[in-house]
């Protein structure tokens, strides 16, 4: 069954950086990595001894020793870095091994090219908060992934936070999304510390409200389900407070703002896959 397999799987991380840390110590937090038999490859003596010590994980320099060791094998290399790392380790792995890719802007189409035809390949986008199990995944199965391969695949990502599964060219504005988007979130949580800050707040406890009142918001709109202008229009009262705040985020050009980082982010990640 998948979720016993799921329970013991051992995983090969091509690259030992912070998102292959930041899978490694989430899966082993939800019980599904076999930290005896995983193992992860990185060139560089510093992010192995890094990643070993977060994640229990063994690390060495061969990557074809670890493309041929684990039920799993995760590519967790830089995209540019994609077309040496497929052509060193094509010939190593096994047939039947499944390959999960999370370089953003590397298509199906090249990593069969790079591995062979049939190896069964699965496109992830997560995103750094997987490491406190608040992840959000989309992935595409290519067509040698079956139904037992996506399966894991939705219970690993599903493990560290929200996997959902869409078609390969949207996996574009996922990376836009939800794969740059922390960042973009750290950004406003920092300008509303400072304006907590400008107002008179000591620095930690606006920081602190912050950051808290992001996590409610977005927990008010996944548990509720409710639009978030429906949310939004519950907290504007007449002439109070937030909207007068609104109507400065609006005169600055907030949303534009927001959606432009998404665009531009999108087409970036479209770029790289070119």
């Amino acid at each position: 069954m998948a979720g016993d397999r799921a329970t013991a799987v051992s995983v090969g991380f091509l690259g030992a950086g912070q998102m292959a840390t930041a899978l490694a110590g989430g899966w082993t937090s939800a019980g599904l990595l076999d930290v005896a038999r995983s193992v992860a490859s990185d060139p560089y003596v510093a992010a192995r001894d890094k990643f070993q010590a977060a994640t229990g994980v063994r690390a060495t320099a061969s990557n074809r020793e670890v493309a041929a060791a684990c039920d799993v094998l995760v590519l967790a290399v830089k995209p540019q870095m994609m077309p040496a790392l497929l052509a060193e380790v094509r010939d190593a792995v096994p047939a039947g091994r499944l390959v999960i890719s999370i370089a953003a802007g590397v298509t199906l189409k090249a990593l069969a090219d790079g591995l062979g035809a049939g190896v069964p390949v699965v496109r992830v986008m997560p995103n750094t908060p997987c490491l406190v199990g608040a992840s959000a995944s989309g992935y595409t199965p290519g067509p040698n992934a079956t139904a037992a391969h996506v399966e894991l695949v939705a219970a690993l990502f599903g493990a560290v936070g929200k996997a959902v599964r869409v078609s390969e060219p949207q996996l574009d504005a996922v990376t836009g999304l939800s794969g740059s988007g922390p960042a973009f979130v750290y950004v406003f949580i920092e300008a509303l510390a400072d304006g907590g800050v400008r107002m008179g707040l000591p620095r930690d406890v606006a920081q602190a409200l912050a950051a808290q009142t992001v996590l409610g918001a977005a927990q008010m709109v996944l548990q509720t389900g409710l639009h978030p202008g429906a949310l939004k229009d519950a907290v504007a009262s007449p002439g109070g407070t937030t909207i007068a705040g609104l109507h400065a985020l609006e005169r600055a050009g907030f949303r534009a703002a927001a959606m432009d980082a998404v665009e531009a982010a999108t087409k970036r990640s479209q770029d790289l896959g070119k």
